[in-house]
Order: structure tokens, then C-alpha cells, then sequence
């Protein structure tokens, strides 16, 4: 067994913008820094405090040109680019950015779907679709099995996942659930299959849907997940090219 991490993503605004990392240093009970840090909440989402579903935001499933953003974390501000947009960066939390951000946003969402309304701070625990501080984990043969069911290479942003392991067979990541894996320094414990949507139809490349993701899983395999949720048992630094274990 050669498990090794090969990818790490985050993404600061949930679904919008996918940044790339060498590294990472992770904390106990806390999702990667600044993934999922904010969120666009829709007009009549829920305006609470703390996590709330992903049904209360804006995202790739209801605007597939979403998923052509990219991000990038500079200290406060956080970059973004899209293919058909100017590039802005915005400082969250601060004067203007929310109003900027929106705008910024209007042309590429869809009309028939409710507007972006404001941009909210996550808890602690990050605002991903799983009701507690989440990191995914996806596997790279998962990926070029279903790739091949599709008939094209699959970008491996249409996921939006944190850490991206080789090494295992097709699906073997559903198989560590409730079990605990070491990558580089850090310990997981794995919670759950992801379950996924129509974001994933979506081409990061160009924000337009053109691979049937959902009914290739379920024609495959029989369901539609894809990854697995963990959470962050023991903190430490992770980099590409570390090894990965169970304990």
C-alpha cells in the first residue's frame, strides 16, 4: 500500500473560486484556513448566525458559471478571476467589499435564480455542506474511473475537494469510513461519503455544464458520491507529495 497526497485545494468564498496549494498547516476540529471562510447568502436565505445548509447560498449547482472562478489568498484580500469578468480582489468584512463582491457576481448568475443578497462570515467550522468542520478527501483512480465512463477527462475542480490521494484503487476511499488516516503530519477521522450535485456537470475551465456526472455515478455504481468527509483529529503541516496511512 503507497497512498500519497498529490493535490490540496480550498476555496475561501464557498462556491465560488478554487485556490491551489504546495502545503498547509491544519488545526483540530478546523477545516483548512480560509476554505469556506464566507459565503454569499441569497436573497431569503437564512440570515442567522453559524453554518446553515448549503440551500440558503449561491453556488455551482444553481449558477454553473460559478465554477469558472478562481481565488487567490493574499494576507485579508482574496483574489478572484473568471474567464468572462475583470479580475477583483476584495478584503471581506470591510466596507464595500460585500457590494463590490455582488456585483461582480450578477452578470454570471443566473436571472431566474434568487439574486446574491450579502456576504456572510463561516463559524469556525467553515461553512461546507456538512454540518461540522469538514475536510474532503478524494481519490485520483475515483476520478479516472468515472472520467472513463464519461468518455473525457474530468477536471478535478468540478469537486471542489481539499485533499486529492493516489494510490488507492476506484471507490477504496469509501472503504476508510470510520477509520483514521495519517497524511504528513496530520490525522483524519473519516466520517462519510460526499454526497454530490449538479456543480459537478459544470467545466471549471468554462462554467458551462458538459459531462453528465450525477447519472454516470448512478449508471456506474449505483449511487451519486463521490469523496469522503474527515475531520482533523491531530493538527500538523500536509504537503503534496506526502505519504499517506492508516493508523
Amino acid at each position: 500500500m503507497s497512498w500519497r497526497l498529490t493535490q490540496i485545494w480550498r476555496h475561501p468564498i464557498k462556491g465560488i473560486g478554487a485556490e491551489r496549494l504546495d502545503h498547509v498547516g491544519l488545526k483540530v476540529d478546523r477545516p483548512l484556513p480560509m476554505d469556506r471562510a464566507w459565503a454569499v447568502l441569497e436573497e431569503g436565505g437564512e440570515a442567522g448566525e453559524g453554518w446553515r445548509p448549503c440551500r440558503n447560498f449561491i453556488r455551482g449547482a444553481k449558477g454553473p458559471s460559478l465554477m469558472a472562478i478562481t481565488a487567490r489568498v493574499e494576507g485579508d484580500t482574496i483574489h478572484l478571476a473568471h474567464p468572462d469578468r475583470p479580475d477583483i480582489a476584495i478584503e471581506p468584512g470591510t466596507e464595500g467589499a460585500a457590494g463590490a463582491l455582488l456585483a461582480w457576481l450578477r452578470p454570471i448568475y443566473p436571472e431566474d435564480r434568487r439574486p446574491a443578497a450579502a456576504l456572510v462570515r463561516a463559524p469556525d467550522m467553515g461553512m461546507s455542506d456538512a454540518p461540522f468542520a469538514s475536510v474532503s478527501i478524494l481519490n485520483e483512480a475515483s476520478l479516472r474511473a468515472l472520467s472513463q465512463k464519461i468518455g473525457q477527462p474530468l477536471d478535478p475542480r468540478r469537486f471542489r475537494g481539499n485533499l486529492w490521494l493516489d494510490g488507492l484503487a476506484p471507490w477504496e476511499e469509501f472503504d476508510l469510513v470510520g477509520k483514521r488516516l495519517r497524511i504528513g503530519d496530520a490525522e483524519f477521522d473519516i466520517v462519510e461519503p460526499i454526497g454530490r450535485c449538479r456543480a459537478t456537470e459544470a467545466n471549471p475551465e468554462t462554467g458551462r455544464r458538459d459531462a453528465a456526472t450525477l447519472a454516470a455515478l448512478e449508471d456506474g455504481w449505483g449511487h451519486t458520491e463521490f469523496g469522503v468527509y474527515a475531520m482533523v483529529r491531530k493538527g500538523g503541516r500536509v504537503a503534496t507529495g506526502d505519504a499517506a496511512a492508516l493508523t
